[in-house]
Order: structure tokens, then sequence, then C-alpha cells
């Protein structure tokens, strides 16, 4: 059922306290240093922590979306500071993936936040499994690979196309930056390195949390309270995720991170 609004259209205020405060802070810490480290936006993340601290379904979905993109950004950023953004795979990504996410925010209209919510979970706890069970590539003694600066992987356009329509769509739906699926997709699908799947990924992703920022600050469904307090947390932590990222044994912490995620979708089917 869509949250009860007021004569303005917009969602009431919220009734949390200080400690629910408190608790988007901190999700927003946990939500900026994940991001950075595994090359994801982080709302996907947030949608479930957010619920289970006790905020309302639509904000909980959609309030984290526009405090991930200047934390994406940063961590991005330093990505490219090492030359593993691949600037072919970005815009493919964001020219097919903009009118996808667009399409699926109008689409939320017609649509519960408890099946927005459902459908996260879901998506969270496969995403976790994957890295569990495929937590990516090995180099000798098990640090994840990085490509050589500036190398370029072959890869299918067609598959990249048909990977940012899915995702953008997807990612629009739920209020996320479609990170979460994108650098698995990019892992996967598209067999690019693991670092350089993470460094597209926190690129487009913040492009793709523009337009579905928009449409759902204009549906009311955002809590700007919760998303300033989630960026709060957020942003200064992404740098820092990242730049661990980029100097560290991944594959291990890539295990821990599928760990985390397949618990917290679990957890958060019993908050739905």
């Amino acid at each position: 059922m869509r949250l009860a609004k007021d004569l303005t259209g917009r969602l009431p205020l919220l009734k949390g306290g200080l400690l629910q405060h408190l608790g988007a802070f901190v999700v927003g810490i946990t939500i900026g240093f994940l991001g950075g480290l595994f090359g994801k936006g982080g709302s996907a993340i947030a949608t479930p922590l957010l619920a289970i601290i006790g905020y309302p379904g639509f904000v909980a979905v959609a309030s984290p979306l526009p405090s991930t993109i200047p934390g994406t950004l940063l961590a991005s950023a330093q990505y490219w500071k090492h030359r593993l953004l691949d600037w072919q795979v970005f815009w493919w990504s964001v020219g097919v993936g903009v009118p996808a996410t667009i399409l699926g925010s109008a689409i939320t209209k017609f649509t519960g936040s408890r099946i927005l919510l459902i459908l996260t979970a879901i998506l969270v706890f496969g995403f976790g499994l994957s890295f569990l069970i495929w937590p990516g590539e090995k180099q000798s003694g098990g640090s994840l690979s990085q490509p050589a600066a500036g190398d370029r992987v072959p890869f299918s356009r067609v598959r990249l196309a048909l990977i940012a329509a899915g995702i953008g769509f997807v990612s629009g739906l739920l209020a996320n930056a479609g990170g979460f699926l994108l650098a698995p997709a990019y892992i996967r699908l598209l067999k690019l390195p693991i670092k350089k799947s993470f460094a597209c990924s926190l690129a487009v992703s913040a492009v793709l949390a523009v337009p579905g920022t928009l449409i759902h600050a204009y549906l009311g469904h955002i809590s700007w309270t919760v998303t300033g307090l989630v960026a709060l947390g957020s942003v200064p932590c992404s740098m820092l995720g990242a730049r661990i990222a980029i100097r560290s044994r991944s594959s291990k912490l890539a295990r821990m991170y599928g760990l985390f995620l397949t618990l917290l979708g679990a957890l958060s089917f019993f908050r739905i």
C-alpha cells in the first residue's frame, strides 16, 4: 500500500527520534565505505537497513538514492586516477541505461512499496550469494586482478546495451543507482577485470541515480532529512573504501561482502 500523503502531495513528516536519525547516519557510513570498496552506489544496501531501523517503505527505498551521487563520484575519481575507468563502457552504459532508468522510475507510481522492498531483498540476497560462490578473478596469491593502465578489454556492444537497459530499468524501479547489479554484470557477462568493473560501475551509477532521483522527488517518495543524514556519513567513507580497494587484496573482502549482503537480504524479509 502506498504511503498516505498530505494535501501538498508529499510524504508526511517522519516521526523517528534521535536514535533513528543516528541510525540513518550510520547506514550512510556503511554504504559509503562498502560502495567505494566494491564499486556500488550503495542505495540497494541502504534500503533494507533503513527499513530495519524503522523508516517506512518509500522513504527507505527512494531516500538513499540522491545521497549516493556525490560519494559515488568521489569514489569513481579514485579509480580514474589509476586509469581503471573504461570510457567506452561508461558511455554505452549511460546512453542506454538513462532512458531505461527513467522508464523504470515512472512505473513505480503504479506499484506499492512492499513489492519494491521484496524485490530489493531478493536481489541483495542473490548478489551476496554470487560473491560468496564466485568472488572474482584471482591472480597468484589470491588478489583480484588489476589490468595494466590503459588496457582495453574486448566486449560485445550488444551484450553491453542489453545489460545497461535491463539494469537501468531495474534501478529505476527499485530507486537505486544500479551498481549492485552493474559490477557483477560487467564481471560475469562482459568479462571485464574486477577493478575495472568497479570503476565503471561507480561512474555509471552516479549518472543513473540522477533521473531516478528527479522522478522519485517529483512523486514525493524522498525524505530529504534521511537523504542528508545518509550522505553525511557516506561521502567521506566512499573515498576511503575506494582507496583501500585499489591497494588491497580484494578476493577475501569480496567474500566478506558477499556474506554481509546474503545475511542482510535474508534479514530484510523478516522486516517486510
